[in-house]
């Protein structure tokens, strides 16, 4: 049987990347698929963000894998937008389970030269835009007297320090005190929440021209080869970067119940970076 048979899981950051690939396998996996995406580009961030073309695609895989989809072009700073939807939503499919924390944005800096806006827009979309996602579903899930499990998709950059990135990493510290304090207070209801620290994630957010020269400055115009050498001596481990698929296994650890007792934790896939 399906690990997640009969479950409903809330996904944000939903359109592509790591959102897309959590959905469907939590789909393959029993679990029908709540999803919302901003589906727009942030000014501030670096790269295209995706459109709603790419939602209907996170749906209609959803739906191939024979399970329900409902989705949303919401912004995870719209708490009455988001607050609105999500309980429509669990009306229509009678539950909630699961919330996966995963929208956010990327940026890099020099701390003292970083942009009001970017700083601000970093902290609202990858702290606050978490918190509202939270405060948003997880009543439900307190509400329906099951249990469930919760994931804050954090960074590594929250554990190690890097230039340029204050206002990335900022943001990614404050989700382990965010995820601690609510392990605490939903443990009660038999509700676990965990971080994971992924290490970069072969996505369009990481795959572009600003990311290629945040790693190699000494290049004029570097290249993704180039970007994937040195992102290799970051890691012990002979790998450039993680697949989505990569931080979605580990994400089925925490919510299924192999990882049932696991709860307040933050799951660290860095491919050996952090040593």
């Amino acid at each position: 049987m399906p690990r997640l048979a009969g479950k409903v899981a809330f996904i944000t950051g939903a359109a592509r990347g790591q959102g897309r690939s959590h959905a469907v396998r939590l789909a393959a996996e029993g679990a029908d698929i709540i999803a919302i995406d901003i589906c727009q580009t942030i000014p501030t961030a670096p790269g295209a963000g995706p459109g709603p073309a790419d939602l209907d695609d996170t749906v209609a895989a959803v739906r191939a894998a024979g399970r329900r989809a409902l989705a949303a072009q919401l912004d995870v700073r719209d708490l009455a937008a988001m607050t609105g939807f999500v309980a429509d939503s669990v009306a229509e499919l009678g539950r909630l389970d699961i919330v996966l924390a995963n929208a956010g944005i990327a940026g890099t800096a020099p701390t003292l030269e970083i942009d009001e806006q970017a700083w601000q827009t970093m902290i609202d979309i990858n702290l606050t835009g978490v918190w509202k996602t939270l405060k948003a579903s997880v009543p439900h899930i307190i509400a329906g007297g099951r249990g469930g499990s919760v994931v804050i998709t954090s960074s590594l950059a929250a554990l190690t320090a890097n230039e340029h990135t204050a206002h990335y990493s900022a943001a990614k510290s404050g989700l382990i005190a965010l995820m601690r304090v609510l392990a605490k207070e939903l443990a009660p209801h038999q509700i676990r929440v965990n971080t994971v620290h992924p290490t970069t994630v072969g996505t369009d957010m990481i795959l572009n021209d600003a990311t290629y020269r945040h790693f190699r400055p000494d290049l004029d115009h570097p290249t993704r080869a180039d970007f994937e050498h040195a992102a290799r001596t970051l890691n012990r481990m002979p790998v450039p970067y993680l697949d989505p698929a990569d931080v979605t296994n580990a994400i089925l650890y925490l919510i299924t119940d192999d990882g049932r007792y696991v709860t307040g934790s933050q799951q660290l896939l860095d491919a050996g970076g952090s040593l």
